[in-house]
């Protein structure tokens, strides 16, 4: 029997060959798992014709999966940091197939949603835990390991959408729920496995120790700091959430059909891969709150574009302007946590920042259906996301302004 003492890596192993190995294990984990954050946005039309719902009443199951998957990730954060990344990704694999499989048999709307919100609770246990895990594993290169760690989610929404599509064009949305919970089931488990080494420990580990000096650079205490953090990832994904979660209904609308929402769909989550990539070099080099700062302002001018433009070719371009533009700021998140807080804490605070960005999603994917239904067009509901990105880049602004011209020192 391995005893905890041993199982843990030692600090040599920061920056090591098995520390990028592990990367990439967890980047392919996360591509798998993550399918639960987009097949219900390719399945939306297919479930509202099924159901015979309105376009509100059909957006409350991503609004329940978006609840599932915020929820989650503060229970598989806290997991994650008292028992080791294997723990919340083992549970959050078991209740993703669960998820699917009872999916494809719901007899209306509201089992349906409930459903998704199982599949948004699995899915929580393959994305913040493994950003928080792979944070411990680098540090000179922590930016970019993370954010590489972090683009499983949307190389996740670049794969899925269009081969899920396909399989609701000829098998139905029913039988394609229930494939991919097998999918997940067999393809997970060996990648899972392969986690089980434990992360090394930090030479500092108390969170006074660690973060004051942080904080100090800020001027704000933990709990200030975690409330703006908190307000700024509802507000950013709010926004977010508009293009994102109605893309393919919005072609349909315009006649487009939603193939080719689903197509733009991809386009948009694969331009956020190279987003990603970027904001972490970026982020290894001006930090974390200034990396936010330029992605926010940067999903605002793309966001602005959907008001002037609904041609095919141009919404192309802007859904993938959109990704390019946007896909850097939720992993910002997890390195401003572990630049200002304790390495500890990283999978419990991410957890509750991770939450309050999926409650921006789902409030803005729920209030974006209900200002369609009110208004019969997506022009308010553009507006609607652009006024919450607002909220996010002074909120951000200012944090930018209280570290003035000095950097923060990264917890080792």
């Amino acid at each position: 029997m391995t005893t905890h003492a041993s199982a843990d890596s030692s600090a040599h192993d920061i920056d090591s060959a098995y520390a990028w190995r592990r990367l990439w294990v967890a980047l392919a984990l996360g591509t798998i798992g993550s399918v639960g954050m987009w097949s219900f946005v390719v399945a939306l039309p297919a479930v509202q014709a099924d159901f015979g719902v309105a376009r509100g009443a059909a957006s409350l199951p991503f609004t329940l999966t978006m609840v599932g998957f915020g929820g989650g990730g503060i229970l598989m954060g806290r997991l994650a940091d008292k028992y080791g990344v294997v723990c919340p990704l083992l549970i959050g694999a078991v209740i993703l197939v669960i998820g699917y499989v009872l999916s494809g048999f719901a007899a209306n709307i509201w089992q349906f949603a409930l459903t998704q919100g199982l599949i948004g609770l699995g899915t929580s246990g393959s994305f913040g835990p493994l950003m928080a895990d792979i944070s411990h594993w680098f540090e000179k290169r922590r930016g970019i390991a993370v954010s590489i760690a972090s683009c499983g989610n949307y190389l996740s929404g670049a794969i899925w959408p269009p081969l899920i599509q396909y399989f609701i064009s000829t098998q139905g949305w029913r039988v394609t729920q229930v494939g991919i919970g097998l999918i997940c089931a067999v393809a997970m488990v060996p990648l899972i496995l392969a986690m089980r080494r434990r992360a090394p420990s930090h030479p500092v580990m108390a969170a006074g120790t660690v973060s004051s000096g942080t904080r100090g650079t800020l001027g704000l205490s933990s709990n200030t700091l975690m409330t703006l953090l908190i307000i700024a990832g509802v507000a950013c994904c709010v926004a977010m959430s508009m293009p994102q979660v109605h893309i393919v209904a919005y072609c349909g609308d315009l006649g487009y059909g939603p193939a080719r929402g689903a197509e733009m769909l991809s386009a948009m989550l694969g331009f956020g891969l190279i987003s990603r990539v970027a904001c972490g070099f970026v982020a290894d080099r001006i930090g974390g709150v200034a990396t936010l700062l330029i992605s926010s302002v940067l999903q605002g001018a793309a966001l602005f574009l959907y008001l002037l433009f609904d041609g095919l070719a141009s919404l192309y371009v802007i859904s993938a302007l959109f990704g390019l533009f946007q896909g850097g700021i939720v992993p910002m998140y997890a390195i401003i946590i572990r630049e200002y807080f304790s390495p500890g804490e990283a999978g419990t605070r991410l957890g509750i920042v991770l939450m309050a960005t999926l409650g921006g999603m789902a409030l803005g994917g729920w209030m974006s259906g209900v200002i369609f239904d009110f208004t019969g067009s997506y022009m308010a509901a553009f507006l609607n996301g652009l006024a919450w990105n607002l909220v996010n880049v002074l909120i951000v602004s200012w944090l930018l302004l209280q570290r003035g011209q000095r950097s923060p020192a990264v917890a080792a």
